[in-house]
C-alpha cells in the first residue's frame, strides 16, 4: 500500500515537473525562434540614405544644446513641462513613481489641469512592472487630458512578441522643442538626490515647428507609432479611479508640485533659449523600424554610413557592444576608412548590463580586430550614455547602444547635428568620462 502512495506521488510530481518545463520552454523558444533570423539591409535603405543629407550650408531654424548632468536633466524637463501651452508628448522606455518620476507626474498632473493635451508613450515591461499596480499612474492616467498608450504590452500567451521593446526616449512640446537623449524618467537619470544614479546625456532642441525642421519630423514619428496596432490606451475603472489610494495620490501629487514650485521656483521660469543653445546647420533623425519582431538594422546601417564618412576622427560612446558579424564588419569598414576611430564602452566591472559586461569579456578580440582604440570606462556609476562625435563638426546623441538589441529588436533614435559649437561641447563632455578610462588591451593567456 505504501509503496503505492509513493509510487503515485512520484507519477504526480513528475507530471508537475514535466508541464513547468514545458511551460519554460514554450516561453524560451516561443521569445526567442522569431528574433533568430536578422534581416540584412534593403537596397531602398542603401538608395534612400546618404551620409551628406545630415550637413547643411546654412544655419537652420533650430538651434541645440546637450545636457550632460542628471540634475539639469530634471529641471529642463520640468521648465519644458511647465512651460507648455498646447501639447506634451512623452516617450520612455521605464517610467517609476520614485523621487524624480512623481516630479515630473505632478507636473504633467499640472499640465493637463490648465489644458494641455498629454500623451504618454510607454513601454510594455516597464509598464507592467512599474506603472500597471501603482497610484499615482492610476492618478496621473485618471487626470482629464491625459492619454497613456502601450507598446507591446507583455502576454505571456504570446512570447513570440515579448522581445520586441520601445526604447525611445524623448519630451517634445507644443511640435518645436525637445529633449531627446538615453535617459529614463526616474531617480537613477534624473536629479541630484544622493542615492545611485547612471551618467547618461541628452540633447535639447528648440525651433519654430515649421513644416521642415526636426521636430515636425519627431512629431510625425510619434504619430506613427502611437496609431499602431502594437500600442494600447490604457484606462482604469471608475472605482480604481476615485479609490482611496488613488484619491490619496493625487493630493501627495498636488503637493509635490507645489512644494517643488515653492522650493525651486528658477526650475519653472520661462528662459531665453536662444542664450543657452547654440546653432545649428542641419538636424536629422534617425530610427529604426516600429513594428514589432527581427527588424532591419536602419539606425546602425546610418550610423555606419555616417562615420565612414568622416574626414579624420570618430570617437563613438556606448554602454556595451555586442555585435554580430555584420555589426563587427561595418565597424571595420569605418576603420578602414577612417584614420582615428575610438570607443568608450562600460569595463566589465562597470558595466550594468550583465551580458554586455560577459560579452566584452569574451569578444574583445572581436572588438580590437575591427581597428577600434578600445577604452574601458571605471568611473563611480556606469555609464549609459549613446553619443558620437564626428570630425569637429557631427554630433550625435540617442537611445541606440552598439549591441543587437538596439540594431535588430527595438525602436530607436538617434539625433544628428551638424554644428562646430555643439560638436566641441560633446567632445568636451566625452573627456571627462575618458579621462577615467583606461585603453583595452587582451590580456596574455
Amino acid at each position: 500500500m505504501q509503496g503505492r502512495v509513493i509510487s503515485k506521488v512520484k507519477t504526480v510530481l513528475l507530471s508537475i515537473l514535466l508541464s513547468i518545463l514545458l511551460v519554460v520552454l514554450y516561453l524560451i523558444i516561443g521569445a526567442s525562434v522569431p528574433y533568430i533570423f536578422q534581416p540584412q539591409v534593403s537596397e531602398e535603405t542603401k538608395e534612400t540614405f546618404n551620409p551628406d543629407d545630415c550637413y547643411g550650408q546654412e544655419e537652420c531654424s533650430e538651434r541645440a544644446m546637450i545636457i550632460e548632468e542628471n540634475g539639469d536633466a530634471l529641471t529642463e524637463r520640468l521648465r519644458f513641462i511647465d512651460n507648455a501651452t498646447e501639447s506634451i508628448i512623452l516617450s520612455t522606455f521605464e517610467f517609476h513613481d520614485d523621487t524624480t518620476g512623481r516630479q515630473v507626474i505632478s507636473a504633467l498632473m499640472e499640465a493637463a489641469g490648465r489644458g494641455v493635451h498629454v500623451q504618454i508613450l510607454v513601454d510594455g515591461a516597464s509598464f507592467m512592472r512599474d506603472m500597471e499596480h501603482k497610484p499615482c499612474f492610476h492618478a496621473l492616467v485618471s487626470t482629464e487630458n491625459v492619454e497613456i498608450k502601450v507598446y507591446n504590452q507583455i502576454n505571456l500567451l504570446t512570447p513570440w512578441t515579448g522581445m520586441s521593446r520601445m526604447h525611445d526616449k524623448y519630451l517634445l512640446v507644443d511640435g518645436r522643442s525637445y529633449i531627446l537623449g538615453g535617459r529614463n524618467t526616474f531617480d537613477f537619470f534624473l536629479g541630484t538626490q544622493d542615492s545611485h544614479k547612471n551618467y547618461d546625456r541628452d540633447v535639447l532642441v528648440v525651433g519654430d515647428g515649421a513644416a521642415d525642421t526636426s521636430a515636425a519630423r519627431l512629431k510625425d514619428y510619434f504619430d506613427d507609432i502611437w496609431n499602431q496596432k502594437e500600442c494600447r490606451l490604457w484606462t482604469i475603472s471608475d472605482g480604481k479611479k476615485n479609490n482611496a489610494d488613488t484619491s490619496a495620490a493625487r493630493n501627495e501629487l498636488k503637493s509635490v508640485y507645489d512644494k517643488n514650485k515653492a522650493d525651486n521656483p528658477q526650475w519653472y521660469e520661462q528662459v531665453e533659449y536662444t542664450d543657452k543653445t547654440v546653432s545649428a546647420k542641419r538636424i536629422s533623425i534617425f530610427t529604426n523600424p516600429t513594428g514589432l519582431y527581427s527588424k532591419e538594422p536602419v539606425v546602425f546601417y546610418e550610423l555606419s554610413e555616417l562615420m565612414k564618412n568622416a574626414r579624420k576622427d570618430v570617437v563613438i560612446h556606448t554602454p556595451y557592444i555586442i555585435c554580430n558579424n555584420f555589426m563587427y564588419d561595418s565597424l571595420t569598414q569605418v576603420c578602414d576608412n577612417v584614420e582615428n576611430v575610438t570607443l568608450m564602452t562600460n569595463s566589465v566591472i562597470n558595466n550594468g548590463n550583465p551580458f554586455g559586461a560577459a560579452d566584452l569579456l569574451r569578444y574583445k578580440d572581436r572588438v580590437l580586430g575591427t581597428g577600434l582604440k578600445l577604452l574601458e570606462f571605471e568611473g563611480e556609476y556606469s555609464y549609459h550614455g549613446k553619443s558620437i562625435a564626428i570630425d569637429n563638426d557631427i554630433s550625435v546623441i540617442g537611445s541606440f547602444n552598439m549591441d543587437m538589441k538596439s540594431a535588430y529588436q527595438d525602436t530607436e533614435m538617434m539625433v544628428v547635428i551638424h554644428s562646430e559649437e555643439l560638436n566641441s561641447q560633446l567632445r568636451a563632455n566625452m573627456k571627462r568620462y575618458e579621462a577615467d578610462a583606461h585603453e583595452g588591451v587582451l590580456q596574455p593567456n
